[in-house]
């Protein structure tokens, strides 16, 4: 059962400290979506909520944006730790309403989402100078899909990427977080190369709450990967992560697609040569490195 509740905020602008830089805008604390993964879970401790993660949701009511060219340049990122095109956005449109403040202005819009919701503000976006729409596809598994989440089908969001790609605006295939094992990142690369403009590549990384449960998940649905999952996990080998990252290079020259490390490159790609962007270097990977 969903705890809703509306929540009064200050301000719903936030100074990001994502790689991506600019603004972080989270309509929303919590996610229906109950992604057994999410990092955004580490939010419960300072918001007070004791309800499971995926349970709980706070709509945010900011006072109006006064001056919104403020933001004239500047990346804005929502949906950072939430999914602002979350179902009950449906209902309540904080995100159309925060699109809706944000109109004339020249900022950079950059939406991260698993839903097809977003499609209701194509009016809204394309009005935007700069716009990126991200979806995070993992699998093309449905049935490892709703092991792992409550958004919406592999299915809708593929649909809905198409949809947008062919709108006029960027498109993003987030596939995040990589499972060793089960991700099969060059099928899902097959699958969208046509409608997306740019590919991140994340590695699953285990910390905090959810590494017992997704460890519990491996052992007891892939069995023969535990041994994989323990050398990763437990004993911190990246052996699986640097070999990965090779063939996914090694792929990318195959097929004449760019192929970045830790980049965020603008535009449109040529279609059928999306950007290949590869995020894997958490920070072990990175001391590792050095």
């Amino acid at each position: 059962m969903m705890v809703v509740k509306q929540i009064d905020v200050q301000n719903v602008m936030t100074k990001s400290s994502l790689p991506v830089g600019g603004y972080s805008v989270n309509p929303y604390v919590g996610c229906p979506h109950a992604c057994k993964y999410c990092y955004a879970s580490f939010m419960k401790r300072f918001t007070g909520h004791t309800e499971p993660w995926g349970t709980f949701l706070d709509v945010k009511n900011w006072k109006p944006i006064t001056n919104p060219h403020r933001y004239d340049r500047q990346r804005i990122v929502i949906g950072s730790v939430t999914d602002g095109y979350n179902p009950y956005e449906e209902e309540f449109r904080r995100t159309r309403h925060l699109l809706e403040e944000l109109q004339g202005t020249n900022a950079e819009i950059m939406i991260c989402t698993k839903s097809d919701l977003v499609l209701r503000d194509l009016d809204l976006l394309k009005q935007f100078r700069k716009v990126t729409v991200s979806w995070s596809v993992n699998t093309l598994d449905e049935q490892f899909r709703a092991d792992m989440d409550q958004a919406v089908s592999i299915e809708r969001r593929l649909r809905a990427m198409k949809q947008v790609y062919d709108a006029g605006l960027r498109t993003v295939c987030f596939i995040s977080p990589i499972f060793p094992g089960i991700t099969d990142v060059k099928a899902i690369i097959e699958e969208v190369k046509d409608y997306a403009d740019l590919i991140w590549l994340e590695n699953l990384n285990l910390r905090g709450q959810f590494k017992k449960c997704i460890m519990e998940y491996i052992q007891e649905k892939y069995p023969s990967l535990f041994t994989l999952y323990d050398e990763i996990y437990n004993q911190k080998r990246l052996d699986y992560w640097k070999s990965l990252e090779a063939e996914i290079s090694t792929y990318a020259a195959q097929q004449n697609l760019p192929y970045r490390v830790n980049d965020l490159p603008y535009g449109r790609s040529e279609k059928g040569k999306p950007v290949l962007v590869n995020y894997f270097y958490h920070e072990k990977i990175k001391r590792n490195r050095t």
